[in-house]
């Protein structure tokens, strides 16, 4: 399966999401992405730099992030993942060994689902070394 297939199938067709892209680990080089979503360089080196954080309070904690030049709340921030929300749309972001997979959902969507759903890419794609 092509990475455009991975954001156009595994993703956004499970209606959880509604635009994706993929990034490699360092956040320099798109994969794949849905069309008009744009994640600006900066955006993304942030949201590495956040899985790079070992601060007790991370900096993306405490001043949010952007995605899409659109700011959102960090709700969780680990080593594998940085969710967000902005009122009631949010984004799921997972760091897999190789990949950084970026879904954004409506606000139609439960936070919980689409975190699951980009998670379960996640795992499947950790399992297949990636």
């Amino acid at each position: 399966m092509s990475w455009q297939e991975y954001v156009d199938q595994s993703l956004v067709a499970t209606g959880n999401i509604d635009k994706a892209a993929i990034f490699n680990t360092e956040g320099t080089s798109v994969w794949a992405s849905s069309s008009g979503f744009a994640v600006a360089p900066a955006e993304i080196k942030a949201v590495v730099t956040s899985f790079a954080d070992t601060s007790d309070v991370k900096k993306v904690q405490s001043e949010g992030f952007h995605i899409a030049g659109e700011k959102f709340v960090t709700l969780k921030s680990d080593d594998r993942s940085l969710y967000g929300k902005k009122g009631k749309e949010g984004v799921a972001i997972v760091k897999t060994q190789q990949a950084i997979l970026v879904a954004h959902y409506p606000e139609s969507v439960q936070p919980g689902v689409a975190a699951n759903t980009v998670e379960q890419l996640a795992d499947y794609l950790i399992g297949v070394g990636y």
